[in-house]
């Protein structure tokens, strides 16, 4: 017969072997898996090694200098131009297990040149989720590329509340600059006013607009503070632009209202437009955003300018950057209006 002592010993032996099972079972899982994360680190040190390689230091404005060895750039030069320490970056080269944030890849991405196909890969291999609209972002349905389309001459797009263009009609796209010549993830009204020569050139009251975009947006990033795009939009801006980093300090918000602006337009002249935005769905901050003619004289610059937007899809094929038969990334693959962009 069994004693009681003998019992509390076989039950004493009973949990000790359940707890080494229960260790053993992860450790076993995180073993089983650990293989296919060491792949993913090799070729993702491999693929940035290869890209670094191939690009040369005057692509980016650094000088050659006599005595460079490697065939493109460094690994200080490439950690240098996307803010990030030289020793963490070259733990990444060599395949060491370390966090990679979003803001970083998308640095990298900026540094090294990648384009779409490449800029997606690199957030795979790195296990990521690519947060900019060129990747990801709210359907755009075939009823507002329809909408966009009708619209012209009056210049509109589809933005988003971090005022991501994610679709624009014709006129529009010659409105501030060639927007068809913007890659998809640089479409931002933030980053194009506070970055791009010919955009910045074309707004007539330029400082009083980024401050009041800088006061807009941080309005409307109080619902999206720990978000990753939202972050990597700001840390960017605060990266390139000084006017930016001012007017951001100053910790102004504004709602969005109505209001006149004046564009420079280098085909037609001077334009007077009253700017409004319709809500397409507020808890998203997707929203409509139309440019009607203050007056007479806008009204014939916008028809002259949709005829030199015409005229320009004419000329041969529709250019880069143009999407006129599918939607948005994301959104089903439908016919949409060829005037439409994303």
């Amino acid at each position: 017969m069994t004693t009681m002592a003998e019992e509390a010993r076989a039950r004493e032996s009973r949990g000790t072997r359940e707890v080494q099972g229960s260790r053993e079972a992860p450790e076993d899982g995180r073993s089983r898996g650990s293989g296919g994360s060491e792949i993913r680190r090799h070729e993702l040190a491999a693929f940035l090694r290869s890209r670094r390689e191939r690009i040369t230091p005057e692509q980016v404005g650094l000088p050659r200098g006599a005595r460079r060895r490697t065939p493109g750039l460094r690994r200080e030069e490439v950690a240098h131009l996307s803010a990030v320490g030289v020793t963490w970056y070259t733990w990444l080269e060599q395949s060491r297990d370390i966090q990679v944030s979003v803001q970083v890849l998308d640095a990298l991405a900026r540094t090294l040149l990648l384009d779409p196909s490449e800029r997606a890969h690199l957030f795979q291999l790195a296990a990521a989720t690519d947060p900019t609209p060129a990747s990801s972002c709210t359907g755009i349905t075939d009823a507002v590329r329809k909408v966009l389309d009708q619209l012209d001459p009056l210049p509109a797009c589809v933005q988003n509340s971090r005022y991501d263009i994610l679709a624009y009609n014709r006129t529009y796209a010659h409105l501030l600059c060639d927007l068809d010549a913007i890659p998809p993830e640089d479409r931002n009204c933030m980053i194009l006013v506070h970055t791009h020569p010919q955009w910045r050139e074309s707004v007539v009251h330029l400082d009083e607009t980024m401050r009041l975009m800088a006061a807009k947006l941080r309005a409307s990033m109080a619902g999206h503070l720990t978000e990753p795009a939202w972050k990597m939009l700001v840390k960017r801006l605060q990266t390139e632009s000084p006017e930016f980093r001012e007017n951001w300090e100053r910790y102004e918000v504004v709602a969005t209202r109505s209001k006149t602006k004046q564009f420079r337009n280098p085909h037609v002249g001077l334009l007077d437009l009253t700017h409004t935005d319709l809500w397409l769905s507020p808890e998203l901050g997707a929203r409509l955003v139309t440019y009607a003619p203050a007056d007479e004289v806008a009204r014939q610059r916008l028809e002259q300018l949709h005829a030199f937007a015409r005229a320009a899809t004419a000329e041969g094929a529709e250019p880069a950057g143009t999407v006129a038969s599918a939607g948005i990334a994301g959104s089903a693959g439908t016919a949409g209006s060829a005037g439409v962009r994303r």
